[in-house]
């Protein structure tokens, strides 16, 4: 009961920011863009709750036992994919005064490129945004609704109906002050699960940073082993080319920092969050290696799921305090990556596929797309739903890994379009390009699993840049040149 009346307080103070911020308009222009008046410092604070799902709050801690800390080395490849998002990316997205980013494929290469990039996007952020949420709803239906009898299916159709009733009306205007709310909400959680635990096994804060620091799990660097997956190289450079594609080149990411009025502005907000991440994920780690700790000294055997492992202690020994503030970190971390994906969804399709505008002259029209609008945002969420059902059907050990992967699939053929587009001066044939972008993902699939069976090679996050790879290698093939012309006709 009180964690239900806590998550019922939380829905309200989301149900009442919305209120406040969508009085002053409701139009598209708030929606897809906060009418271009967001302050640099609240959006970086937002970006992080974005960035930083409910699958993080478990699937991080939970990876430690596996994997030590190594993901570390990811984080710290983020950085200098955030450089490369700053100095590069945000530049042509505002000197050509974008709404979505995917329009600049248009003008690199044409209308079939650019509706191929949207739908990559709208087809991979659904089911990536729909699989972080699951795991949320997943826990929740165990601490909560499980006794109460309430069916899994209406749990979910609750949580997606809770962010489509504080977003529908101003979009991001109203998601990046959510997302502010939530974002400090599940890194003050963070922390205090951090204190409670430590708390629990009577360690200073001297004692803690020496028993984390002594654990066999504390491990962060893997040089010499060249064949797994967890190698330093493999992961720095999948780290940076992640964050490049799913930040960088992914409209939910981007949607906020689009809102920001200078490109200077939006340049500080993409460092400091980026900055934010190490120190941030060295806490997820750090609470995962303290969580091992515990259950040794308890003798507790933990859940055989890593994402398991954190929900399983929370409710089961390290009491109600830190119960009820993982369950409050955990619904503010899942929402603010949720409420931020459905509204990215909601404008990629309005602005890309149905060719809607931010700012009109004729009013009537602006009604009529405002009106359609709000109706694509209700079947996105119906999609959402029938997604998360699927995932529940099918069942996954770790989500955080299979968003990965699925990343390297679906992000690959933008990030081949966007570097060929932006380090290349020939001009691919706009009509074949979509094949290349499907063409391209299917021959990683055959590689990978060819390299399993006649090598025994686990391919890891370098899918992505070998995705990639094939994309330009097939954009280039296509390009307009004589000889290439005259094969095509």
């Amino acid at each position: 009961m009180f964690i239900l009346v806590t998550i019922a307080v939380y829905f309200g103070a989301l149900m009442l920011v919305s209120y406040l911020t969508s009085r002053k308009g409701s139009g598209n222009d708030a929606f897809f863009r906060a009418n271009k008046s967001s302050k640099w410092y609240i959006v970086a604070i937002a970006m992080i709750g974005t960035s930083i799902s409910g699958v993080t709050f478990v699937s991080v801690p939970g990876m430690v036992r596996a994997l030590d800390m190594t993901y570390l080395q990811m984080v710290f490849g983020f950085f200098f994919g955030y450089l490369v998002i700053a100095y590069i990316l945000l530049p042509l997205y505002y000197r050509l005064n974008l709404t979505t980013i995917y329009g600049y494929l248009e003008q690199r290469f044409g209308p079939k490129s650019y509706k191929t990039g949207a739908w990559f996007f709208l087809i991979s952020k659904i089911v990536g945004a729909a699989a972080r949420l699951y795991l949320v709803a997943f826990i929740l239906q165990k601490l909560v609704f499980d006794a109460w009898g309430v069916p899994f299916a209406i749990t979910v159709i609750g949580i997606i109906l809770v962010i489509w009733l504080y977003s529908h009306k101003s979009g991001i205007k109203t998601i990046i002050w959510t997302d502010l709310l939530q974002s400090i909400l599940f890194l003050t959680a963070l922390v205090l699960i951090i204190w409670q635990i430590a708390r629990q096994l009577d360690f200073s804060f001297g004692e803690m940073v020496t028993a984390i620091a002594q654990s066999p799990n504390s491990r962060i660097f893997l040089f010499d082993d060249w064949a797994s997956t967890q190698n330093f190289f493999k992961q720095f450079f999948s780290g940076m080319f992640i964050t490049i594609v799913m930040t960088g080149l992914d409209q939910d990411m981007m949607q906020k920092n689009l809102t920001i009025r200078s490109l200077k502005d939006a340049q500080k907000n993409v460092l400091s969050y980026g900055f934010a991440f190490v120190p941030i994920n060295l806490l997820f780690l750090s609470l995962g290696v303290l969580l091992l700790i515990y259950a040794s000294h308890n003798n507790i055997v933990l859940p055989e799921v890593s994402d398991n492992i954190l929900p399983f202690l929370a409710s089961e020994y390290l009491g109600p305090i830190v119960l009820g503030v993982f369950s409050i970190g955990i619904v503010a971390a899942a929402f603010s990556s949720a409420d931020s994906a459905l509204t990215a969804l909601t404008t990629s399709f309005c602005v890309d596929i149905l060719n809607m505008k931010a700012v009109y002259q004729d009013k009537e029209q602006e009604k009529r797309d405002v009106a359609t609008r709000r109706w694509v945002h209700v079947g996105i969420s119906a999609l959402f739903v029938l997604i998360i059902l699927l995932i529940e059907a099918i069942g996954s050990d770790s989500i955080i890994t299979a968003i990965y992967k699925l990343a390297s699939y679906t992000y690959g053929p933008l990030l081949g379009l966007y570097l060929f587009g932006l380090y290349s001066k020939v001009k691919p044939i706009d009509r074949y390009v979509p094949y290349v972008a499907i063409a391209s993902p299917v021959l990683c699939f055959v590689i990978e699993f060819s390299m399993m069976q006649l090598f025994g090679y686990r391919v890891g996050y370098e899918l992505l840049l070998m995705n990639g790879l094939f994309t330009g290698l097939g954009l280039w093939m296509v390009s307009k040149r004589p000889a290439v012309e005259k094969l095509l006709r």
